[in-house]
């Protein structure tokens, strides 16, 4: 279902938009502090804290595409995606608190064991929601600027999510004992309990219609099989959309790094635990202001060409940080703050060319369609995400740091991991984030193309 020319009320945009506070919260907090909570709280290698994040996530990549496809089929037999999502939004809370709920004492494989299969659930119960979600807005709203209405709320919604979720999980954390078992058990029970919240709320903006035919009964190999040919096949069908895909896999690649680096540097580099909360306040207060205006500036020029522009931006401004190296201290809060501008535009502008992929595909190939784009973009982002942690733990390895364990209290990390810490906040980024405008500079969706779609 693709919508129709209609006015997008105030109501619809602020219940989307609050979605954003699940969405964001999942995908900041366990980026930031999964990791670290591994390698500094249970005594788990850098390596092995990697892998079983990352395998965690390429589970979701696996779901993702067939979730998508699902969909689309919960949508023509029920005519509403919101039972999924409501599936999602209350078992999540659930699993995140048994995520960072690991027993004192637990050794550190049988502790890599928990965290990775209560983390494969929770990341479950967020694809059930995210990718219904991702689908929405071709759905909800009509025309190119609509849209870019739409999703620019989402993601003040989501820039302020990340502040919150940034800079209160590590709050709540030591509100509750530090890098213990109660300090991350509170930052679960009411992180969790915000994310679903936020969740359910967004789940009834889902519209409800008519529901049609059922969809043909099929074993579940055959509909596996099928849903991944979806997929696939919008990947082969669109070209506007595999572009978009890869530039914003890439960029998730890069924040992803950035994010799960932050704690370290942190903790390693700034030699304070509580500069994470200042961080995460430098990043995401300008994000606040400025978000609105990446809409005003995609009306002008385009949302590739401010796509473009925001990228452009947040490499410069992580490229600057290599100071890192040399002279550690709080300067490096000024260019997080122009990254953080930038990043608002990274998210607005991408999301709001979704729907209009998802619309052009629809004139060209017919309606229906709209989960499984949805599955393939979570699909992607998550595949950035994941890859982030991973590039951090391997440069972690290779660098020579030193996990350590709650009980066992601080240990002192050789000069080539704290030098392997900064340029994963610096330099790598900035390389992932300039390769990115390759793919970028490959969309060729205009405003035109969009409108006469409406």
């Amino acid at each position: 279902m693709i919508a129709t020319e209609q006015s997008l009320t105030r109501a619809t945009v602020a219940r989307y938009a609050i979605g954003s506070l699940g969405t964001g919260g999942f995908s900041t907090l366990p980026g930031l502090v999964l990791v670290y909570y591994l390698t500094d709280s249970l005594g788990v290698a850098a390596i092995v804290a990697g892998i079983v994040v990352t395998v965690a996530k390429v589970w979701d990549v696996i779901i993702d595409p067939v979730i998508g496809a699902r969909s689309d089929r919960m949508l023509a037999a029920r005519g509403s995606r919101r039972p999924m999502m409501l599936l999602g939004a209350i078992a999540l809370p659930v699993f995140f608190l048994l995520t960072f709920a690991v027993p004192p004492g637990t050794a550190p494989g049988a502790a890599a064991v928990w965290v990775f299969v209560a983390f494969v659930l929770t990341a479950t119960a967020f694809s059930l929601f995210q990718v219904p979600y991702i689908a929405l807005p071709a759905e909800l709203a009509s025309g190119y600027d609509q849209r870019t209405r739409l999703l620019t709320w989402r993601v003040v919604v989501l820039t302020a999510a990340i502040l919150l979720f940034g800079a209160g999980g590590p709050a709540l954390r030591s509100l509750g004992g530090g890098n213990s078992f109660a300090g991350y058990a509170l930052m679960a029970l009411v992180a969790g309990v915000v994310i679903g919240v936020g969740m359910v709320v967004s789940a009834f903006v889902a519209p409800r219609g008519l529901p049609g035919d059922p969809p043909a009964r099929q074993s579940m190999i055959a509909t596996v099989r099928s849903n991944y040919a979806a997929g696939v096949r919008v990947l082969r069908e669109s070209q506007p959309f595999r572009a978009l895909l890869l530039a914003f896999l890439l960029q998730g690649l890069a924040t992803g790094l950035m994010l799960a680096g932050a704690n370290y540097v942190a903790t390693w580099v700034l030699h304070s635990e509580d500069a994470v909360t200042f961080l995460f306040i430098a990043l995401i207060a300008p994000a606040l202001v400025v978000a609105p205006l990446w809409g005003v500036i995609a009306r002008r020029i385009g949302k590739e060409r401010g796509f473009a522009a925001a990228s452009i931006l947040f490499g410069l401004a992580a490229l600057s940080m290599v100071g890192l190296l040399w002279a550690p201290g709080a300067w490096v809060y000024a260019p997080v703050a122009v990254a953080g501008a930038a990043y608002a535009g990274m998210q607005s502008l991408p999301m709001a060319m979704l729907p209009d992929v998802i619309s052009h595909d629809a004139r060209r190939n017919g309606a229906g369609r709209a989960g499984t784009f949805g599955g393939m973009w979570t699909a992607g982002e998550t595949t950035g995400m994941a890859l982030g942690a991973t590039v951090l733990s391997i440069v972690l390895a290779v660098s020579g740091y030193v996990s350590r364990s709650a009980a066992a209290g601080d240990a002192s990390q050789p000069s080539s991991a704290v030098a392997g810490i900064a340029l994963s906040f610096s330099v790598v980024p900035a390389l992932i984030i300039a390769a990115s405008l390759f793919p970028l500079a490959r969309y060729r969706l205009r405003k035109e193309d969009i409108d006469d779609v409406v």
